[in-house]
């Protein structure tokens, strides 16, 4: 029998995990209510939220295979380079050879994922510092892609290309896939209530669990009804969203997500339970290696170009991104949820600094300090 002294101390402990998950939440709205005031309500018109929501993906689809890293206690800092590694070879395939876009596409990722592998086996089964190793590969890469090609910009690829990074979900499935995911929220929090009671463990209030899914629900139905005011649901944002969802369901509902966490947290015990770590540690490279493949066709496409500068610095936009959604540096803690508000906010300030013309310069400052108050908070609640 469950004693009223123990409700309460649930009853604590889940409020203050609510306030930890909602702060990056609240920032993202004081950000949006700032640059809301100084752009005179421009910055939340139906366009610049697309534009927003398109501009944060590439950083969002890296920082979902960054947390995976982090959180298995390494980094990598060559996600730049086979971004544009793997979109310039996407484009030299296609423009260059006359391959199709679903060719070119599938070949970016499995050139990513092939990449994560030759790394991931240096770090893994050669014992060399990740840190080392992705510094390397950052420098090679990108020397692969000026030597492939030539220093060239390639460009004019095929509409069907271009579509990926530049489309848009009509009105109509926008609106459908918009009331799926209400009802799917609905029926996994029935179905969490329903299992949690029959073991016999401790239930929320029906107001609190059933409040979430309504303001979940809320927000969805708001910005589906703020893209279609523009164009639709960019087509990237969506890809965003199912890779996210992906990478959810795999941290949280699988094995391989739970000896992630356990690797990053305390290598020592993960090994005495059993878990193979070399194996974990090389699949979470393979992993950020086709994410950054995908990164690299969303860019590209975007930008209809392959450049030789295409990439630089998106890995520090990643591991910031990361480390504002809450991943310790640490290892052993990070959610990719948090690492895609992380992202957002990072690009909000760069649209909204550059609707108010500020300087690029203070972007990068801004963005810095923001980083460094991250770890710090970070730092600061470890030792709590």
């Amino acid at each position: 029998m469950i004693n009223e002294q123990t409700i309460k101390k649930e009853s604590k402990l889940s409020f203050k995990f609510d306030l930890q998950s909602y702060t990056l939440i609240l920032a993202l709205i004081f950000i949006a209510i700032i640059f809301t005031f100084f752009t005179d309500g421009e910055f939340l018109s139906s366009r610049n939220i697309s534009n927003l929501f398109t501009q944060m993906s590439i950083i969002a689809v890296l920082a979902v295979g960054m947390t995976l890293v982090i959180v298995a206690g390494h980094i990598d800092l060559s996600v730049g380079s086979i971004v544009g590694v793997t979109g310039g070879i996407a484009a030299m395939l296609q423009v260059w050879q006359g391959w199709s876009t679903p060719v070119v596409v599938l070949a970016a990722i499995i050139i990513g994922g092939l990449i994560g592998l030759w790394q991931g086996w240096w770090v893994a089964y050669r014992a060399v510092p990740a840190f080392i190793v992705t510094l390397g590969g950052m420098l090679i890469f990108r020397g692969v892609l000026i030597g492939l090609s030539d220093g060239q910009t390639i460009s004019s690829l095929n509409p069907s290309f271009k579509q990926i990074g530049n489309s848009y979900l009509p009105f109509i499935p926008g609106y459908i896939i918009a009331a799926i995911a209400v009802i799917l929220m609905i029926a996994f929090t029935v179905n969490s209530r329903r299992k949690r009671k029959e073991m016999g463990l401790l239930l929320l209030p029906s107001v609190i669990d059933y409040g979430k899914v309504t303001v979940y629900s809320v927000v969805l139905v708001v910005i589906t009804y703020m893209l279609n005011r523009y164009l639709g649901i960019p087509i990237p944002f969506l890809i965003v969203a199912v890779i996210a969802l992906i990478f959810m369901f795999i941290t949280t509902k699988t094995a391989f997500g739970r000896r992630i966490y356990a690797i990053g947290g305390n290598p020592e015990a993960a090994a005495l339970s059993g878990i193979n770590i070399k194996r974990n540690t090389l699949y979470v490279f393979i992993s950020m290696g086709a994410l950054a493949g995908v990164a690299g066709v969303l860019l590209t496409a975007r930008l209809n170009a392959a450049t030789v500068s295409a990439g630089n610095s998106y890995e520090l936009d990643a591991i910031a991104a990361c480390v504002i959604g809450g991943t310790s540096l640490m290892g052993g803690k990070g959610k990719i949820f948090g690492a895609i508000i992380g992202a957002l906010i990072m690009a909000s300030i760069d649209n909204g600094m550059s609707m108010m013309n500020i300087g690029a310069y203070w972007q990068y400052i801004v963005k810095g300090l923001i980083l460094i108050l991250a770890v710090w908070v970070d730092i600061i609640s470890k030792h709590k």
